[in-house]
Order: structure tokens, then C-alpha cells, then sequence
């Protein structure tokens, strides 16, 4: 349920408008085929985290087997774009409240919403689990009466509102109205609804029995996001036609309320945008969660301040959290000057540096298999189907995807942004690494 939590949130609920605007009905393609790439990224880190349940999952292990550089620069990145997904998420928190109240400064419920997401990370692991568990049971159970309440508007329609029928899906310019240039521009977006899902590896730690749970909350993860992501948009796409849900590629309010508004049931888009607000809180609750055990994990190495890994009496790393905080003092300042560009200014950043650490995932599980087979150990409990081919295949694509997001104008800045990023991460590393002393060597297997 973490899982679900930390990955179904704006990236469905808001960010798929965005998709719709570049491949129209297509959009449903594009979630099956990323659907397959995050159990390939999902199954590479299951098969590593079992055979080392450590906190920092994935940064630790990279830094096992690919050195303290590759470790070093994938926690940092990792940290970084997730505390600006923070940020995302409360901006679109804020845009939620603005469908009930427009003239609402955005500024405002930003600051309350990043209030109670910090409350409930101040406490003990356990309280956390059991809150982020009831968000992520809002989320599924609302996806699923979603799903229900538009198959019957689509076969034998609502009081108020005729049967759709499929029409929606060809007509408007066809299936797949802006080729396959669009679809595969599609994929960036559709893409960011998935990045979540490597959450289960960062749990392992804190998991009573890493071997058996994690293999089994990873598959189950993502076959039931996939299944709720493709019936979810292949409803709203039916229901409406995509070139009014695309909304010119704008971000003002979620497809999935627009749904129910363009059905002419009222009541049911207030519901719907009370669950998406509470989505888009579960996401922030469990992104500030991951950022803050990174940190920790980090300062574990010595490659962040002593300080950030000291924990409190109940546990939690409390100065690692204030420090992950920083997201949501940014949402509150973006949101405050550019109200219309704040949701998109942070999506692209963060969704460039995702893509980034998904690739050095799959480099790290290649080099980890290597090493094992190398040294005559026993291969992990959980292995990827079709490896490495399937993992080969799966890096080109995220390759091409990262790629693809300077040919979309709104995404471009985060090239600005990501490259000068990791050329003074990779100098931070050079300055620290002279004083950090590691308890992880590489390759300690």
C-alpha cells in the first residue's frame, strides 16, 4: 500500500492531461508499455534488496557494485527530485482546493497542506504506515468506483446523461491523431505516473522479512497499477472526448473530475476532487517519507552532515526530515510567483532526474549479477525475466525518453537545470570522498 501510495498520485491524477494532449486515445498504449518498464525497473531492484535489505536500497547497493561515485550521485539525485516532486505535489494539492475555491491564492493552501504532511512525518514510523496505508486505500478504492461508474456511463449511461459508447476513441482526428511522434512524447508524462513504484525497495529495511515481502508487493504493485491506470484513463478518454481533457496541455483541473462534470454529475466531481486531493497528500506524505531514509542513508556514508543521521527517541530522523523539508518551502515560494507555471516548472526538473536514476538502477543490477556470477555466488532468490536483455532494452528506451523531453518546450528548462546539477554533484562527491569513510565497501558481497 506505500507502494501504491508513493506512485499513484498527480502523475495520474493531474499529469495525464498532459499526456492526452501529445497522443490523444493512444495515451491508453503509452500506459501499458511504461507499465512493463516499471516491473522491469521493480524486478531489477527486487532481485538486488533481497540479498541487501539495507536502508538506502538502491543508493547503497549502486554503491556496492558500481563505486562511491555511482552511490554518492544516485542518493543525491534521488533525494533531490523527490523533494521537488514534494513540492509538485502540494502545488497540485493547492490546484484541487481552487476547483472549490478559485480565487484562492494558491500560496495558501500549499502552506497548510505542507504543515500537515510534515506533522505526519515528525511521528513514529508506524503512525506513518498506518495513515499512508488509509491515503492509499482512498486511492484504490476511488480508482475502482471510478472505473465502475464509467464503465455504466459508457454501456447504459447515468440519469442525467446518455451512454458515451467508444466513439470517443477514433473520432476527433482517430486513435492516434498526432502519429507516433506523439505517442512517443507521451511517454515522458505517462512515465512520471509510474515513478513511485522503486518506494518497495526503499521499505526493505524496515521490513520484517525482506525476502518474501518485497518480490511480492513489487509484483502486485505494479500489475495493479497497470490495471488501474489503463482502465482509468481508458475511461476518461472514452467518457470525454481527449481534445477537451487535454485542455491545450494546460494543468487547471484533473481529467478524472472532469469526467464526472462533463457527465453532469456534480456531486460526484466534488467527490472525485476530494480523492485526488487526497492523493496528491499521500504522495507528498510518501515521497518525504523515501527522502528523508535517503538522507539518513547518506549521512550513514558520510557523504551528508552528521547531523541529518541522528534519530529521535521515536526513531525517526528527524533533522533529515527538516532538511528534505526544503521542497515544500520551494512549492510555497514557486507558488507564489507563477501560479499558472508551477505545477509544469517542477514536474520537468523532477521527472528528468527520475529517468536519470531509473537508468543507473538498471546499470547497477547488470554490474550486480556480473559480480555475483564472478565471485561463484548463488544468484538472488528473485531474478528478472529475460535478463539482460530485457534490461538492455528497457535502458534504451528510458535513454530515448530522456531524450524526447528537449522537443517538448514546457520540459526543456530541466535540461537547464539537470545537467549543471551533476556536474556539481559529481565535484560535492570529489570534496566529500576525501573525508568520508564509508562502512560500505564495494564489492562487499
Amino acid at each position: 500500500m506505500i507502494g501504491l501510495g508513493g506512485a499513484i498520485g498527480t502523475g495520474l491524477f493531474l499529469g495525464s492531461s498532459l499526456a492526452i494532449s501529445q497522443a490523444g486515445p493512444a495515451t491508453i498504449v503509452a500506459y501499458v508499455i511504461c507499465a512493463a518498464v516499471a516491473l522491469v525497473i521493480g524486478w531489477s531492484l527486487a532481485e538486488m534488496v533481497v540479498v541487501h535489505p539495507e536502508a538506502g536500497a538502491f543508493g547503497v547497493i549502486a554503491h556496492r557494485y558500481l563505486g562511491p561515485w555511482a552511490g554518492f550521485v544516485i542518493r543525491w539525485t534521488y533525494w533531490t527530485i523527490q523533494v521537488i516532486a514534494i513540492g509538485g505535489e502540494v502545488i497540485a494539492a493547492g490546484i484541487y482546493v481552487q476547483f472549490w475555491w478559485p480565487s484562492l491564492p494558491l500560496w495558501l493552501p500549499v502552506v497548510v497542506f505542507s504543515v500537515v504532511v510534515l506533522v505526519v512525518n515528525t511521528a513514529a514510523v508506524k503512525l506513518f504506515g498506518e495513515v499512508e496505508y488509509w491515503f492509499a486505500m482512498i486511492k484504490v478504492v476511488a480508482i475502482i468506483v471510478f472505473i465502475l461508474l464509467g464503465v455504466v456511463l459508457v454501456t447504459v449511461g447515468l440519469p442525467d446523461a446518455a451512454a458515451t459508447g467508444v466513439s470517443n476513441l477514433t473520432a476527433h482526428g482517430g486513435f492516434l491523431p498526432n502519429g507516433m511522434n506523439g505517442l512517443f512524447l507521451a511517454m515522458v508524462f505517462v512515465l512520471f505516473s509510474y515513478i513511485g513504484t522503486e518506494v518497495v525497495s526503499v521499505t526493505a529495511a524496515e521490513s520484517e522479512n525482506p525476502v518474501r515481502d518485497i518480490p511480492r508487493a513489487a509484483r502486485r504493485m505494479i500489475t495493479r497499477l497497470a490495471l488501474f491506470y489503463v482502465l482509468a484513463i481508458a475511461i476518461v478518454l472514452t467518457v470525454v472526448p481527449w481534445t477537451t481533457t487535454a485542455q491545450g496541455g494546460s494543468v487547471t483541473e484533473s481529467p478524472f473530475v472532469g469526467v464526472f462534470s462533463a457527465a453532469g454529475v456534480p456531486a460526484a466531481a466534488t467527490v472525485m476532487n476530494f480523492v485526488v486531493l487526497t492523493a496528491a497528500l499521500s504522495s507528498a506524505n510518501t515521497n518525504l517519507y523515501l527522502t528523508t531514509r535517503m538522507m539518513h542513508s547518506l549521512a550513514a556514508n558520510r557523504y551528508a552532515p552528521a547531523w541529518t543521521g541522528r534519530l529521535s527517541a521515536a526513531g525517526v530522523p528527524r533533522n533529515a526530515l527538516a532538511l528534505s523539508a526544503l521542497g515544500l518551502a520551494l512549492a510555497a515560494g514557486v507558488s507564489a510567483a507563477s501560479e499558472s507555471e508551477a505545477y509544469l516548472a517542477l514536474f520537468g526538473v523532477s521527472v528528468f532526474g527520475a529517468l536519470v536514476v531509473w537508468l543507473l538502477i538498471l546499470v547497477t543490477h547488470h554490474a550486480f549479477r556480473r559480480a555475483r556470477a564472478a565471485q561463484g555466488l548463488p544468484p538472488s532468490p528473485v531474478r528478472l525475466w529475460g535478463a539482460p536483455v530485457t534490461s538492455v532494452v528497457v535502458m534504451l528506451f528510458l535513454a530515448a525518453v530522456l531524450v524526447s523531453t528537449l522537443f517538448i518546450e514546457p520540459l526543456r528548462p530541466a535540461w537547464w537545470a539537470g545537467v549543471p546539477f551533476f556536474v556539481i554533484v559529481s565535484a560535492a562527491y570529489v570534496i566529500t570522498s576525501r573525508r568520508a569513510k564509508s562502512p560500505v565497501r564495494s564489492p562487499d558481497l
